[in-house]
């Protein structure tokens, strides 16, 4: 029998990039081991380089067999072709599209909402003031998840019906709404709902919680701010 593929990844406190894999791997129900690194490595680039060569030394990547993959859309799309069983992509044509076309925006876009509010899963706030880039591109994730609800949406809960690499990718999006109280439109915050309620995402909220290696440069708030 061939080995498990393995998963590296960060913090699972933080790192955003390694949720999507992880999340797509384990909601699609195909066996996988995974290896944490510690962002607090200071040769953490290295580490990854080691295990992982040619990779950039970031994470996610997904080793299996002789087989490298890096970055969290490159998985998405190898996992999808190496099951395709599980039908990770919406099967009609523009909704597949359109699924394509948000995941490319989620994976380059929202440069302003990433910076001010990274995700950290142990933060709990309410009535954080940012500023109008942010809420502009808040906006923005909430009409991509209305209008993919609207148009594709009738044969489940998800973006596109059922779940698909779509909702992996905005899964990081939900955490860090649902950890600011970013307050949203209805269709939205039942979107978050359906996403905070995946066995597989309070499996990871709940490592990520669990964890005391965090960033200390990252949380001079941490002692008064985490309850």
């Amino acid at each position: 029998m061939a080995p498990l593929p393995t998963l590296l990844i960060g913090n699972k406190n933080y790192s955003t990039w390694s949720l999507r894999p992880w999340l797509l791997l384990r909601q699609a129900g195909i066996p996988f081991t995974e290896k944490q690194l510690s962002f607090n490595d200071p040769d953490f680039a290295a580490a990854v380089r080691r295990l992982a060569p040619p990779s950039a030394g970031k994470v996610p990547v997904l080793i299996d067999g002789d087989v490298v993959v890096w970055d969290s859309l490159a998985i998405a799309e190898y996992v999808a072709e190496t099951h395709p069983d599980k039908r990770l992509w919406p099967a009609a044509a523009p909704a597949r599209a359109r699924a394509r076309a948000v995941c490319a925006e989620m994976h380059s876009g929202f440069a302003d909402l990433r910076g001010r509010m990274t995700m950290n899963c142990q933060l709990r706030l309410t009535n954080v003031l940012f500023d109008l880039k942010v809420q502009r591109e808040v906006a923005r994730i909430a009409a991509i998840w209305a209008d993919c609800r609207q148009s594709f949406g009738a044969g489940g809960p998800f973006l596109f019906g059922q779940f698909t690499i779509a909702d992996a990718f905005f899964a990081p999006m939900t955490q860090r709404f649902a950890g600011y109280g970013v307050s949203l439109p209805a269709v939205a915050q039942q979107y978050v709902d359906t996403i905070q309620a995946l066995p597989a995402m309070k499996e990871w909220v709940t490592a990520a919680r669990a964890e005391t290696d965090f960033v200390a440069r990252d949380e001079p708030y941490r002692e008064s701010a985490i309850k």
